[in-house]
């Protein structure tokens, strides 16, 4: 049987110490032993190399056997019991006896693996009154302070007193997990670290999330010799993933680092808030240190009480914040923005800056700015918002360092480095910014954030130097909290509902007047079909009866006189059906209520039998195929066939007979792209004059006549009273044509309305 160990023996340098492994060093602490068995069957499957120091049975010893037979049935039994009640990683630890030795153990299971870390119990008995001691401290706590950092202080205190470590810090990240020592606890003869900021490569990101895993974390001597994990060599890359484990061995380049701070032992608990590493515990002691089980778990609960806290304090802090925000809000509220209150007005209260505790405001609407305090000039404002628009897509943002967007715009650090943005317009640049001006604030760094790590002649390595390093932050306003955020968001969506509301009151009014003038054109419109009807048609037939009468009873009436009589009458009886045409035109309605099932094939024929005179006259050809059902009106759509074939007889060529073919597509089409209805396709062809195609549209147009009246008669109506009826029928009518060779229209009927 071969045995391995499974040290990770990889060399970290510069190009992956932000990838080190350091879940999988293969390697624990010597003040405790491993050992890693099958799920299933028990087996051992890991072991670490310091066994036989604590029980007398070494790796090799243990390796291949199950766990009852190298420690005993009840060793197996104790241990099966402890998980089967779910106990791994509770505060519950599990008391084991192994060759009459007493060990406390942590449990966590590792893919198919149960890891067991044990370590010997005290002798001490721990005193049974320590947790509601440690309890009614966490109620004076409570009752002592009145801000969340006093309690984070006493929380140290209270830490640091349990533990008994030289140093204990409560360590805040912030959003780019640069870290603050915002409390702390320390020996009097060290230094305090009390304010001082850590870069994020102090912990690198594969630390917090194993932070994020593990809760607390301790390293009993950093000059501790690391205690390999054996296994047996039966296959390749054969590990073990220490994530959870109290064991874990430490990384080389964290282990440096310590060296480098002088520490000596370690505790870390991390503080998880709405799950994020928001902070940690963390303990120095400068000489070794280790602390039983049982008092790690009391440190441990001094994390979670700080952690319960955050959320609570936050929200007390939130609330008076909040408080006064929304009494600038309620009484802006009261403000309107109508025809008589102006956004002069409203710019000019001073609760529009009290909204969200900001230095100035400026509200941007069509083109024009209205401004208040401390803002960039007009024409920055434009810009600014242009740029905004585009960037949030006419949402909302905010930031506490413009620059960091915009790097152009230092200018503008003074009065603002800071924004919040609202978009009062999905498509324009209206919108409304309030501003912070720059705070320049002094961060003391725990040594030069820009030489967290250094390589020399000896390689990789952590930096050495502490030294205190400050840093002069410029072009930064105050962070935007929370309520002011709101408050802003809640106003900026109530003066975007009131410019809508604006908008649509005065287009109602728009509307209002356009109404009112449609009604009186209408009116005119009606007169003047009146006037069509009765007053215009009276002479007409005046001159038509007069001039008939002389040309049928005068004899010797002169060439001359009589062609211009007749000429006379030829133009009376085409203004007479003008005025029909335009009376037919003007009294088409859109009303589909009156719409049926019609036939088509059978509208045609009648129109055929009512138009037989003029086809004989010009030995014309109707053809017609078999055509749909639609809805509609018959005597309009019959209107419609009847003028549609009345042009294609009318406007034939003079050196071949008329030919019209009506014909239908089988199955309903689109009409374009963009409508997706249906529709019943019907052509109406012809193999007349036709017409270039650039007329195809003006064609359809009232008046329009693009040949000579007195070689093809009409009013220039017909083809416009075809598109009005089609219309009508949620149709739609084009033409296309070929000059001398003939034309086809084309008709589209809705196919939603045929009858089933």
């Amino acid at each position: 049987m071969n045995i391995k160990d499974i040290v990770n023996r990889d060399i970290v340098n510069l190009t992956n110490c932000e990838q080190e492994p350091i879940h999988i060093p293969g390697s624990i602490q010597p003040h405790g032993f491993l050992i890693a068995v099958h799920s299933n069957t028990y087996k051992i499957e890991f072991c670490s190399g310091n066994s036989k120091n604590f029980t007398g049975v070494s790796h090799e010893q243990a390796l291949g056997k199950t766990f009852d037979t190298v420690f005993g049935e009840q060793a197996l039994i104790d241990l099966k019991d402890y998980i089967e009640k779910k106990l791994m990683l509770s505060s519950s630890l599990l008391k084991i006896n192994l060759f009459d030795k007493h060990f406390v153990c942590t449990v966590h299971k590792s893919d198919s693996l149960y890891i067991i870390e044990a370590e010997p119990a005290s002798v001490n008995e721990i005193d049974a009154s320590r947790e509601y001691n440690q309890t009614s401290q966490f109620l004076s706590y409570m009752h002592d302070t009145n801000t969340f950092k006093e309690l984070c202080q006493l929380v140290a205190k209270g830490t640091r007193d349990i533990t008994g470590y030289d140093r204990v810090m409560i360590y805040r990240f912030d959003k780019d997990y640069n870290g603050e020592v915002f409390a702390e606890s320390v020996r009097e003869d060290l230094e305090p670290f009390l304010g001082l900021h850590y870069p994020h490569t102090d912990i690198p990101k594969q630390a917090r999330e194993l932070y994020m895993q593990n809760l607390l974390r301790i390293i009993t001597d950093v000059d501790y010799t690391p205690v390999p994990v054996y296994t047996i060599d039966d296959s390749e890359d054969k590990n073990l993933d220490l994530s959870l484990s109290i064991l874990r061995s430490t990384s080389p380049i964290h282990v440096q680092y310590l060296h480098n701070m002088g520490v000596g032992a370690t505790l870390t608990i991390s503080l998880i808030y709405q799950k994020k590493l928001w902070g940690l515990i963390a303990c120095h002691h400068y000489s070794p240190k280790n602390l039983s089980p049982e008092l790690r778990l009391a440190a441990q609960l001094q994390g979670h009480f700080i952690t319960s806290q955050i959320d609570l304090r936050q929200k007390n802090e939130e609330y008076e914040l909040s408080q006064k925000t929304n009494t600038a809000l309620e009484k802006l509220n009261a403000i309107s923005i109508t025809e008589n209150h102006t956004f002069d007005e409203l710019i000019a209260s001073p609760y529009l800056l009290e909204l969200c505790n900001a230095s100035g405001v400026s509200i941007l609407i069509n083109n024009t700015v209205y401004k208040n305090g401390l803002t960039p000039p007009d024409e920055e404002i434009q810009k600014l918002s242009s740029w905004l628009a585009t960037y949030t897509q006419n949402g909302h943002t905010h930031t506490e360092k413009l620059i960091s967007l915009l790097p152009q715009y230092k200018d503008m650090c003074e009065n603002a480095s800071g924004l919040i943005y609202h978009s009062l317009d999905i498509e324009s640049n209206n919108c409304i910014i309030w501003y912070r001006p720059e705070t320049k604030k002094e961060v003391n760094w725990g040594g030069d954030p820009n030489k967290s790590i250094i390589k020399d002649e000896k390689g990789l390595s952590p930096r050495n130097s502490f030294k205190l390093w400050k840093e002069i932050v410029d072009c930064q306003s105050k962070p935007w909290e929370k309520p002011e955020l709101d408050t802003a968001a809640t106003y900026a969506h109530s003066l975007q509902r009131q410019i809508n509301l604006l908008i649509i009151t005065q287009e109602e009014e728009k509307y209002r007047k356009l109404s009112e003038l449609l009604k009186e054109t209408n009116s005119e419109l009606e007169n003047i079909n009146w006037i069509s009807t009765h007053d215009l048609q009276e002479p007409l037939r005046k001159i038509q009866l007069i001039s008939s009468r002389i040309l049928s009873t005068e004899k010797d009436i002169p060439e001359k006189v009589e062609d211009s009589i007749r000429r006379m009458n030829s133009s009376a009886n085409r203004m007479q059906n003008l005025l029909i045409d335009i009376l037919k035109y003007t009294r088409l309605k859109h009303e589909d209520s009156n719409f049926e099932p019609v036939n088509l094939t059978d509208i045609v024929n009648d129109v055929i039998i009512e138009l037989h005179e003029t086809i004989e006259e010009k030995q014309a050809e109707v053809q017609v195929d078999k055509l749909p059902v639609i809805q509609g009106v018959p005597f309009l759509l019959k209107q419609l066939f009847s003028n549609l074939i009345s042009n294609c007889i009318k406007y034939s060529a003079h050196d071949r007979n008329p030919i019209v073919k009506i014909s239908a597509e089988a199955v309903p089409v689109a009409y374009n792209d963009v409508d997706k209805m249906l529709y019943r396709l019907v052509y109406v062809a012809d193999n007349g004059i036709g017409f270039e195609q650039e007329y195809a549209e003006s064609i359809f147009n009232i008046f329009t006549r693009l040949n000579s009246s007195s070689e093809y008669k009409g009013s220039g109506v017909g083809l416009a009273l075809c598109k009005k009826i089609v219309q009508n029928h949620n149709g739609y009518i084009s033409a296309t044509g070929n000059l001398d060779e003939g034309a086809v229209i084309s008709i589209y009927f809705p196919a939603n309305r045929v009858a089933r």
